[in-house]
């Protein structure tokens, strides 16, 4: 009799050890669980930790509360400009109605999945290619609108929906790289235009000092040629200035003054001829004209250049008589 209450007590104990592993369910922090009970859902949501079911009556379906990072492949479509792109994207989006995502819908991943990718085609088809360069916030909302509304009724919510990268035919990224080579060609073509034109305005102040000064602009020819002469590769041709002449004339002191010329006596009568002063005073001219230099025709002396010889003898005297 006791072995057999043993024996009883044991299979019970066996029995309820296999219904309790059996029946035994643990859902984790970040899940929720379903209950179906012969294939109908129990409104109730079983949260994280120990939980229990009727085996064989009921089965529990477990929904991952995290936020899933869903890449979406690459597509390729033609802009509003013409223009071929690839674009690729990633979804984030989470399950906020356990019930409707497992309900509702047969693969809620799968469905965002395809939804991500249609709608980014719709964009790519609705934009130009430099909303898709430069004005990526714009689309990602619009993308982001796109995807959520239907995504509502599947118990989905979308987070965030972000375009990762733009690809752009090799002939397209070529006339993009003309492009911006000629914009700034063309800003620096402004920017020397405009620094002449203060240089010019800069010169021209200059400019009204040193006619003030005409000394200042001899100043700044000095600094000119030692600028010049530093390099020692360079043949330096230096113009003497008139302007130069005329400052050294006026920094000469002034010559001394010349001795007051003698009158000459007065003649006789005609029939007389010249006097003796008149005599004296040609014999002089001629010595002195003796052996002078003969100047130039730009008015200067040329050495070595004399008169041929002293008038004659027979002159002089016909002079004096």
């Amino acid at each position: 009799m006791v072995e057999e209450l043993l024996t009883a007590a044991i299979a019970t104990g066996v029995g309820v050890a296999v219904y309790m592993g059996a029946a035994a369910r643990v859902v984790k922090q970040y899940e929720r669980g379903l209950v179906f009970r012969f294939g109908r859902l129990r409104e109730e949501v079983r949260g994280p930790g120990f939980t229990t079911i009727v085996p064989l009556v009921e089965r529990l379906r477990k929904v991952n509360m995290q936020i899933v990072t869903l890449p979406v492949p690459a597509q390729e479509g033609i802009t509003r400009d013409n223009v071929t792109v690839r674009v690729d994207a990633v979804v984030y989006f989470k399950v906020v109605d356990p019930a409707s995502a497992i309900v509702a819908v047969e693969d809620y991943r799968f469905a965002v999945s395809q939804m991500a990718q249609t709608s980014l085609r719709s964009i790519i088809g609705k934009s130009d290619l430099d909303d898709l360069l430069s004005n990526r916030e714009m689309l990602n909302q619009g993308l982001e609108l796109m995807i959520d509304s239907p995504a509502v009724g599947w118990g989905v919510q979308i987070d965030r929906v972000e375009i990762k990268d733009v690809s752009l035919p090799e002939t397209m990224k070529r006339s993009m790289a003309r492009q911006a080579e000629a914009d700034r060609e063309r800003r620096a073509r402004v920017i020397n235009a405009d620094a002449e034109l203060q240089a010019s305005h800069k010169l021209a102040e200059a400019a009204e000092v040193m006619s003030e000064q005409p000394a200042a602009l001899q100043l700044r020819l000095l600094h000119t040629i030692v600028a010049v002469a530093a390099e020692k590769n360079s043949t330096l041709v230096l113009p003497f200035p008139v302007e130069l002449l005329r400052f050294l004339e006026r920094s000469a002191p002034p010559p001394a003054a010349a001795p007051a010329r003698k009158e000459p006596a007065p003649a006789g009568p005609a029939s007389e001829g010249p006097g003796p002063a008149e005599v004296a005073d040609t014999d002089a001219d001629a010595d002195a004209l003796d052996g002078a230099p003969v100047p130039d025709a730009l008015g200067g002396p040329v050495d070595g250049l004399m008169l041929d010889a002293p008038p004659p003898e027979e002159e002089r005297e016909g002079l004096r008589e």
